[in-house]
C-alpha cells in the first residue's frame, strides 16, 4: 500500500486541529489501512498562495491532503457579508488552487465542505426526504453559504476530492465553535429541525475515508435530524440541569442578524454505507448529541472546571437573574 503521507491545511483551527491529533495518534478509523508506514505534516501557506502550495507538494510529497481551512467568519457568518472580497479569495480563489494542484498531481484530497448550502422547500419539507448528494443547493441567503455552493457544485468535477458536507458541528468536550456551546449563550433560539455533525464520531470516519481512497461527495451528519430544543434538552439533562432557554421565530430571529440561515435535512444513506464498509460507527444524530453532552459532563467533572465559553450564571434565555 506504501507509505501515507499526510498534509493538513487548517491545523491551527478546530477541525484541523482535532484531525492532527487523530492522525498522529492512529486509532481505529487506521485499522486495515495502514499501509507501509504514515507521516503527518501541516502547513500554514494560505489556500489562495498558489506558488505556497506548489512549494508544499514539492517540499512533502502528500499523498494524501486533508483541508478544513475556509473563511467561515468571527463571530458568525454575518461577517462574510461585509468582507466579500476576502471570502471569494480564500473560499472559491484558495480552494479551486487546492482542488487543482491535487488533481493534476494525483493526491488524494479530503476537504471539510459544508451543507448548509440548502433549505427546506416543498419538496423537501421538515420531516420528508432530504437533500441527497446529487441535489443542486438552493440556498444562496448568506454570502457565506452562495460561495459555498458555487464550489459544491465545481469540486465534483475533481475526481481526486472527498468533499465532506459538514453542519452545525457538535463536540464534546464544548469548544467555543460548537454548535450547542454557541445556542447556549444566546438570549433566544428558533427551534426547527436540521442536520448535525458530530464531531467525536464523524472526524474519525472521515480519516477512514480518507485512507481507503474514497472520493465523491458526502452528506457527513449523523443520520437524522434534530432541533433546537432538543439538543439543549440533551444540555440540561448531562451538562446544566438548572439551563433555561426560549424560543423565537424565524421572522424575529431575521430581524437580528445580517444574513439568513440554512436549516435543512440531509440523507446520509450515502455515508452510512461507507462507515459500515469501513466498519466505522455511525450513531442517529439523538444518540450521538445525547453521547456527546454526557461525554461533556463527564470531561467537566473529571477537570474541575466550567468552560470559559458557557455562561455561569442561568436564567430565563441565558441572562444572569
Amino acid at each position: 500500500m506504501g507509505k501515507k503521507v499526510y498534509l493538513i491545511y487548517g491545523s491551527t483551527g478546530w477541525l484541523g486541529g482535532i484531525c492532527k491529533q487523530l492522525l498522529e495518534e492512529g486509532g481505529l478509523w487506521e485499522k486495515g489501512r495502514e499501509g507501509d508506514g504514515k507521516e503527518v505534516h501541516v502547513s500554514r501557506t494560505r489556500l489562495e498562495d498558489r506558488k505556497g502550495l506548489e512549494e508544499d507538494f514539492e517540499k512533502y510529497k502528500p499523498t494524501h491532503v486533508i483541508c478544513s481551512a475556509g473563511v467561515t467568519g468571527r463571530p458568525n457568518v454575518d461577517w462574510c457579508e461585509t468582507h466579500r472580497e476576502e471570502t471569494i479569495r480564500t473560499n472559491v480563489l484558495g480552494t479551486l488552487n487546492l482542488a487543482d494542484l491535487t488533481c493534476s498531481r494525483n493526491i488524494h484530497c479530503t476537504l471539510f465542505a459544508t451543507g448548509c448550502i440548502f433549505e427546506y422547500d416543498a419538496t423537501h419539507t421538515i420531516g420528508g426526504k432530504g437533500f441527497t448528494e446529487d441535489d443542486e443547493p438552493n440556498f444562496a441567503g448568506s454570502f457565506y453559504s452562495k460561495t459555498k455552493g458555487y464550489m459544491d457544485q465545481m469540486l465534483k468535477e475533481y475526481p481526486n476530492m472527498l468533499i465532506l458536507r459538514v453542519r452545525m458541528p457538535i463536540s464534546n468536550d464544548l469548544n467555543p465553535r460548537s454548535f450547542v456551546t454557541k445556542i447556549v449563550s444566546y438570549n433566544k433560539v428558533v427551534d426547527i429541525p436540521n442536520s448535525m455533525t458530530v464531531l467525536p464520531e464523524l472526524l474519525p470516519l472521515s480519516l477512514a475515508m480518507a485512507a481507503a481512497g474514497l472520493t465523491g461527495t458526502y452528506n457527513f451528519c449523523n443520520p437524522g435530524a434534530i432541533s433546537h430544543n432538543q439538543v439543549l434538552s440533551a444540555y440540561k439533562k448531562h451538562v446544566d440541569p438548572d439551563f433555561t432557554w426560549e424560543n423565537f421565530p424565524v421572522e424575529e430571529q431575521a430581524k437580528i442578524i445580517s444574513a439568513g440561515r440554512s436549516n435543512n435535512e440531509l440523507d446520509c444513506t450515502k455515508l452510512e454505507k461507507a462507515a459500515k464498509d469501513l466498519n466505522m460507527p455511525l450513531h442517529d444524530i439523538h444518540t450521538a448529541v445525547d453521547g456527546a453532552m454526557k461525554a461533556a459532563r463527564e470531561a467537566m467533572d473529571k477537570a474541575g472546571t466550567w468552560p470559559d465559553a458557557l455562561p455561569k450564571k442561568l436564567g430565563p434565555g441565558n441572562k444572569p437573574q
